[in-house]
């Protein structure tokens, strides 16, 4: 992979990565549609598939993940990506003999909250299997979802302070009709949680709701966030497990809600964790 890598460097030939775990679906496809745009025809696209189980906490869905390379593969040529990197985990965390990968890389400011602090081994995986991804594709782009807006601010973060030549771009959070975000996490609901799942979407379109039809555009988080747990509670199959509103560039919560404000939140259904933000 480096290898190839390099004859791009040297061809003056633009790279553009699309950091995936596999299930691939429409909202991947328009990670890879925004590469091509970015790129154009002469550049090259280069798709990992790559289930990284370093990101996974001990009791995480890391053995039920969705799995399906064939499908990815079919998916990606159809869309005329360039390369797919799908290396096995002996290849990603090789051991040097009689040695461990005790190589980590941790962004210790904007990962501690949010996902950091539901699944506080999760950050450092995501680092550090991203920062061996652009190491071994030399990309010139990298794009991400905003589905997983705190992820890419952590990778944005994290190449800026080291020094690595690739530009983060966010593509838009593609939706289902009834606006839960796609995930290939999805597969794993059942009938009646997948009709209850579009809380998380609404539950964004409420906050903004509130705040817009509050008369001074500025409400308290916790009035906010009662009025918003009070909608959850209304779907017996869901279970939230954090709500957040914070500055988007710091990720510094705040007190008082205002225009601009980010708002994030985590919620299962039975065993299953769905994740959606937006901007208020």
């Amino acid at each position: 992979m480096q290898k190839w890598a390099l004859e791009m460097k040297r061809a003056g030939i633009p790279v553009a990565l699309v950091p995936t775990m596999g299930a691939l679906h429409q909202g991947h496809y328009s990670l890879i549609r925004s590469a091509r745009r970015t790129v154009g025809e002469q550049g090259v696209i280069v798709v990992s598939i790559y289930i990284n189980p370093m990101q996974f906490g001990a009791c995480e869905d890391l053995t039920s993940y969705p799995r399906n390379l064939k499908e990815d593969l079919a998916g990606c040529r159809r869309e005329g990506v360039d390369l797919v990197f799908a290396p096995r985990d002996k290849a990603m965390y090789a051991n040097c003999p009689g040695q461990a990968h005790s190589t980590v890389v941790i962004e210790s400011d904007i990962s501690r909250t949010m996902e950091g602090a539901s699944r506080p081994e999760h950050f450092k995986g995501v680092t550090t299997v991203v920062c061996k991804l652009f190491m071994l594709t030399l990309p010139e782009f990298a794009v991400f979802g905003a589905k997983d807006y705190q992820q890419a601010a952590v990778i944005r973060r994290m190449a800026g302070n080291l020094n690595i030549p690739v530009k983060i771009s966010v593509a838009p959070t593609v939706r289902e009709k009834d606006g839960l975000a796609m995930s290939s996490r999805n597969i794993h609901l059942k009938p009646i949680q997948r009709q209850q799942a579009k809380v998380l979407h609404e539950s964004i379109q409420e906050a903004r709701k509130l705040l817009h039809g509050h008369q001074k555009h500025e409400i308290n988080v916790r009035q906010l966030k009662k009025n918003i747990e009070k909608h959850i509670q209304r779907y017996d199959e869901a279970r939230l497990d954090y709500l957040e509103f914070f500055d988007p560039n710091t990720f510094k919560t705040r007190n008082m809600i205002r225009t601009g404000t980010h708002m994030a939140l985590a919620v299962y259904f039975g065993k299953t964790r769905l994740i959606d933000n937006g901007r208020l």
